[in-house]
């Protein structure tokens, strides 16, 4: 379902874009939900983290484009964020957090930001 690679959203109507975008943001919450539920240690957590992992490495590769036409201090702040969420990721697969509702309300904020 979400199996598509950034270059075939870029060739999209930037609407259609942005509601993959969207789409793909909201999966990410709903299995971080899941996985908060379920504990750090479980088939939940794990799907959740893969999948945020791969999301937002996806997203930190376009944002480093300089084809990117996001102006260059946003890009390097939405860089920022991934790189945080994917540390906060690498904490709690190794059980020294369990901060999925902060990665989550994250995730959120820039779902709602992507009208």
């Amino acid at each position: 379902m979400y199996q598509f690679s950034y270059a075939e959203i870029l060739q999209d109507d930037p609407k259609e874009a942005r509601l993959r975008e969207r789409s793909a943001f909201e999966h990410a919450i709903e299995l971080l939900k899941k996985a908060e539920e379920n504990g750090p240690q479980s088939r939940e957590s794990i799907e959740a983290l893969f999948f945020l992992r791969k999301l937002w490495t996806v997203l930190i590769e376009d944002l480093a484009s300089p084809e990117n036409g996001l102006p260059e201090s946003l890009r390097a702040d939405l860089i920022s964020i991934g790189l945080w969420i994917m540390k906060e990721a690498d904490l709690i697969r190794g059980e020294k957090s369990r901060n999925f509702s902060g990665i989550s309300e994250i995730c959120a904020i820039i779902r709602d930001g992507l009208k």
